[in-house]
């Protein structure tokens, strides 16, 4: 039936629905009613508003459509849940009906439903008639203004022609009447020039000025019907005043037309048969004075001689309704249902008029075109009502189940009795002609048409008849042979994953009915459970390898079946992964402060070429790496620069692919960053003799950290560009002597230093050296030291170092006092450039002239040496007490007959009481032999000695006087004077104040001051008026009366005002001053 496609649509709305609660119904309105729309939806999942859309048709989105006569709404109830939407209609309209739809939607939650609204005419009773409310216009300024609603008036008027209406003057119609009744007026009472009619009715409403000549004038307008007769009168206050009469601006003459009368001071113009072209304005003249009017010719009434009848007919059929009205191409205007049907092209309504008969033409009738049609003229209407049933349906060709291959033609025809439009259906859906799909209809014959079948056009498809209660079915099976999608896979269909990562390979797939897939790798099927497994949807399928490893490597392959076909492929699953490390590299060359390294890339690359590497470094006693290049090194090679010279480092390097970086290799064996030395200095000839030349040289100037092992002395033969090796061992000596060299020849000599780096630049001799012997006279280069005197102690070692100079063989000779050396005492050692003379222990014998001799030859030098071994002196010889007066003893002594090899320098004496035997120094350091000693004890018995002092020091003996010095008494008694108590009390004084200082910040700062008083003071030092107790960073020291403040290490924040305060029974006193502390920025040399 024809409720079949409704009740399937909302069977397929219920079972997918997600989100309503409650629908939007289906309803039916009287035009001019309100009608709402409800829909509902459950808020408990959503954690906002969802997103509703209210639609009409298909596409027409009502949101921009709200205003007087459509609302929407929306609320909330808390309680609930639940979201309300609402939609109003107000004062309906028939051209509201249709088909609505709601759609709400909530992130990918998706719920839609649609709806049918009928609008039905309202059976209210007609109103009376009244020709102006009729035509007056519908609105004022809303949606549907401007539109003219002659519905209500054709529907209630009745062909009344034989009734005599009163007659009407348009002319007061239009001054009384509103702007926009003026065309409308116009119409029904025949006036063609409206436009014209209207500049004359705003001419005659200007004011019109009292006249003195016209005691009456024209009425403003007059109103005549065609074929008629109208009179024109003015009276005349002065009836002498001649009158000239107008139209239209020329001047009206007497004749059959137009006839002048006089009546006293009455003028009249009488205008028989009026025509159209009497329509005119008209005006008298009265000297200077003008009054003017306007003469309207109303064309009679069109009156319809002979009505529409009521006529029924079927859908297709051709329809003709018919009328007559009184005159020939009469204006006529057609209405259905009250809306006025205009001649246009392009509608389905065809007006035809011949003479007096106006006919109105369907050519195809259908099921809207039932209406009641009206005629209406400007003297009469006629209405009839048009009943178009449908005929009888026969279904000629029905539509056919299909089976179609996806991409292929979808083609349904169906043919039926009638020529009827319809409307095709998918599972209850109602399906919209677009650029897929394509409904033709043609006669009886309708087609449905999509070019290339998809999945989803697989359904239950079913045309329609409109107006007709049956349906024409079918079924659409989209088949689709299974295909694998591989597009978005890499090259020979390769899958690159990172080892450690999870892969999850998603395959679309196609195939309808839905194909079968499995997975393989080898022989072995892959499960939908484990660490590999396969996941199958409806549209894809997944493999997935939780945990990648490298073994997981290899082919894979997939099959698709179903009933259509089958499909295959094999995908290569690549495992890649950091590479390993390399191994550890080598350093094959080191300088000052770098080195190059080398080393082998890693066995494995990870599955992914290797990039490039980093490199890093440390010390060998340090665990801290750090990192010596931030762009990759693409070499197997690389130098490290500004090491520190001799320390120990280690290098090691990491290998980089597009996976990320390798773990590190194992580091290199240590090595010490050195550097060669600068050449030796003074390379000079020591010496040459005719097979021999003897080179000296000095240091270099800058030797490093890694030292000196030694030196290279290579020469070569003038003219001869071949370095010989002189020393094939390295010399540690600034001297080598080259042997072996033929007399007369010239030779080159170089010196190069070597070390743990290698070997310096040469150092090369200026000029060739020629090699003959050449004679040199002596000289000895006696220090100046030995020039004087040369003075030791006993016991003490000799060793004394004379240089000289002589060649060939230079001969040296030593005697001492004139005699030879006894060798067995003194060591004498000679080489060719100095000779040393030894002694190991010195003793006073060894004292004398040493002569040297030096011979060259015939050739003689000279010098000597005096040396002195000197010892402590003997003791005086004898001591005696020469006088003894009061408390003083008068003592000489002879000289030491040993003074030791040195001059006698003092002497001491020493003085002890008799009884107590106890020594005690009197005079010290006396140079005389004889002295007097004072301040003896009365009393007392003394005894005397006497030591000798040199150079070396006291005598290891003194003389002492053989008889004691008695201080005999003079028998006085001596008086103790007496002394009255001194008060050494004293209040605390400071007699040295602290002065201002400035201190380095690191280094330790002291405050210094003096202070007296008795008893003793107490200290006490402040910083800031705060004393210093108990902290560490100060130390305070107190001597004799000496305060001492010791600040360790200063900062700028010990800087302020310090303040020494001394305290005592009697008073207190304090001195102050300021330190400023200053921070001496350190240069890098100081660091």
């Amino acid at each position: 039936g024809e409720g079949a496609p409704e009740e399937t649509e909302k069977r397929d709305d219920s079972q997918r629905s997600t989100l309503f609660v409650e629908k939007p119904q289906s309803g039916t309105v009287s035009v001019g009613g309100n009608i709402t729309f409800i829909a509902k939806v459950e808020a408990k999942d959503l954690l906002r508003k969802p997103n509703v859309k209210w639609f009409k048709g298909k596409w027409m989105d009502l949101a921009s459509k709200a205003g007087k006569h459509l609302q929407l709404k929306e609320s909330f109830e808390r309680h609930t849940k639940i979201h309300t939407f609402e939609m109003h209609i107000i004062q309906a309209k028939e051209n509201y009906a249709g088909n609505y739809r709601c759609e709400v939607s909530y992130k990918d939650k998706f719920d839609s439903c649609s709806f049918d609204l009928e609008v039905t005419e309202s059976s209210q009773a007609a109103p009376s008639i009244d020709i102006r409310s009729a035509f007056k216009r519908s609105g004022d300024g809303q949606d549907d203004a401007g539109e003219l609603d002659f519905s209500g008036l054709l529907k209630r008027r009745e062909v009344k022609q034989q009734e005599e209406e009163p007659e009407v003057d348009v002319w007061e119609l239009l001054k009384n009447a509103n702007p926009s009744e003026y065309e409308k007026i116009a119409f029904q009472y025949g006036i063609t020039d409206l436009r014209g009619m209207l500049k004359r009715l705003k001419r005659m409403r200007r004011e019109v000025k009292k006249s003195a000549a016209f005691a009456k004038g024209l009425d403003p307008a007059y109103q005549v019907d065609k074929g008629g007769k109208v009179r024109f009168m003015v009276e005349l206050a002065d009836p002498t005043v001649e009158l000239k009469w107008y139209k239209n601006g020329q001047e009206i003459r007497p004749s059959a037309k137009y006839i002048f009368e006089h009546k006293g001071n009455q003028r009249i113009l009488f205008i028989n048969n009026c025509t159209m072209t009497d329509d005119a304005r008209y005006y008298v003249t009265a000297g200077d004075e003008k009054c003017s009017t306007e003469l309207f010719v109303r064309d009679p009434p069109i009156l319809v001689t002979k009505g529409l009848e009521d006529t029924s007919t079927y859908v297709g059929e051709r329809v003709e309704l018919s009328c007559e009205v009184s005159e020939d191409d009469a204006n006529v205007k057609w209405f259905k249902n009250g809306v006025e049907l205009t001649n246009d092209p392009k509608s389905r309504y065809r007006i035809k008029v011949e003479g007096k008969k106006h006919t109105l033409i369907i050519e195809e009738a259908a099921k809207n075109d039932n209406a009641t049609y009206s005629v209406m003229t400007t003297g009469g209407q006629s209405e009839a009502k048009l009943s178009v049933d449908l005929r009888p349906l026969k279904i000629s060709l029905a539509l056919e189940d299909q089976t179609v291959r996806l991409g292929q033609e979808i083609h349904l025809k169906c043919e039926i009795s009638e020529n009827v439009e319809g409307k095709w259906y998918k599972n209850g859906q109602l399906i919209e002609a677009s650029d897929r799909v394509k409904l033709y209809h043609k006669g009886r014959i309708h087609r449905f048409i999509i070019a290339s079948a998809a999945v989803d056009d697989e359904a239950e498809y079913m045309f329609v008849p409109d107006a007709y209660n049956i349906n024409i079915p079918c079924k659409v099976h989209v088949v689709d042979p299974p295909k694998l999608h591989l597009d978005g896979l890499g090259e020979n269909n390769t899958v690159t994953v990172v080892a450690g990562t999870k892969l999850r390979l998603e395959i679309p797939i196609t195939g309808e009915p839905t194909p079968k897939v499995m997975w393989s790798r080898g022989d072995k099927m892959i499960t939908d459970s484990g660490r590999i497994r396969a996941e199958t949807y409806s549209d894809s399928s997944c493999l997935v390898i939780d945990t990648a490893e490298r073994e997981d490597s290899g082919p894979f392959r997939i099959t698709l079946k179903n009933e259509a076909g089958e499909d295959t492929a094999l995908i290569n699953i690549k495992v890649v992964d950091v590479p390993d490390p390399p191994q550890a590299p080598n350093v094959t060359e080191v300088g000052e402060d770098w080195c190059v390294m080398t080393w082998e890339p890693p066995a494995n690359d990870g599955g992914s070429p290797i990039l490039g590497y980093f490199i890093e470094r440390k010390k060998k006693q340090s665990s801290r790496w750090m990192r010596l290049n931030f762009e990759l090194c693409k070499e197997t090679t690389f130098e490290p620069k500004k090491m520190i010279e001799g320390v120990a480092y280690e290098v090691r390097v990491f290998a980089v692919n597009a996976i990320g970086t390798s773990k590190p290799s194992m580091p290199s064996k240590s090595f010490v960053p050195l550097a060669v030395t600068s050449p030796p200095t003074l390379l000079a000839v020591d010496s040459v003799t005719d097979t021999s030349v003897t080179m000296k040289r000095r240091p270099p100037e800058h030797i490093g950290a890694a030292g000196l092992d030694g030196y290279v002395v290579e020469y070569c033969f003038e003219g001869t560009d071949e370095w010989i090796v002189a020393n094939p061992e390295l010399t540690d000596k600034t001297k080598f002597t080259i042997n072996g060299l033929p007399t007369g020849s010239k030779i080159l000599v170089r010196v190069k230093a070597v070390n743990a780096a290698g070997e310096s630049e040469p150092r090369y001799h200026p000029q060739p050296i020629l090699v003959k012997e050449v004679i040199e006279p002596p000289k000895i280069r006696l220090p100046r030291h030995l020039k004087q005197t040369y003075t030791r102690r006993v016991g003490e070692t000799v060793n004394l170092v004379i240089p000289f100079q002589g060649r060939p063989r230079a001969k040296v000779s030593w005697q001492k006092n004139g005699s030879p050396i006894d060798k067995n005492q003194i060591n004498i050692r000679n080489t060719e450039n100095d000779t040393i003379i030894f002694i190991r222990k010195a003793e006073r014998s060894h004292s004398g002239e040493y002569d040297m001799k030096v011979e060259v030859e015939n050739l003689v030098d000279k010098a000597t040496i005096d040396i002195q071994i000197v010892d402590r002196p003997g003791p005086p010889e004898v001591v005696t007490i020469e006088d003894v007066w009061g408390e003083n003893v008068n003592l000489s002594w002879k000289p030491p007959k040993d003074d030791g090899n040195a001059a006698i320098t003092g002497y001491t004496i020493q003085k002890a009481d008799k009884k107590s035997m106890e020594w005690f120094t009197v005079i010290e350091h006396y140079h005389r032999t004889s002295a007097t000693i004072n301040e003896l004890v009365i009393g007392n018995e003394y005894y005397f000695r006497v030591f000798a002092e040199n150079m070396c020091g006291l005598s290891e003996d003194a003389t002492m006087t053989k008889e004691s010095a008695l201080i005999a008494k003079d028998g006085k008694v001596y008086k103790y004077p007496i002394y009255d108590d001194f008060d050494f009390t004293e209040r605390p004084l400071f007699t040295q104040p602290l002065v201002n200082t400035f201190a380095v910040a690191g280094y330790n700062a002291t405050l210094n001051c003096s202070v007296r008083g008795n008893p003793k003071p107490k200290i006490t030092w402040l910083k800031n008026k705060v004393a210093i107790m108990n902290d560490p960073r100060y130390r305070m020291f107190g001597n004799q009366g000496v305060c001492t403040l010791e600040i360790r290490k200063p900062s700028p924040f010990d800087g302020g005002t310090y303040t020494c305060r001394a305290v005592n029974e009697l008073g207190e006193a304090e001195v102050d001053c300021k330190l400023e502390v200053k921070v001496i920025a350190r240069t890098l040399s100081q660091w």
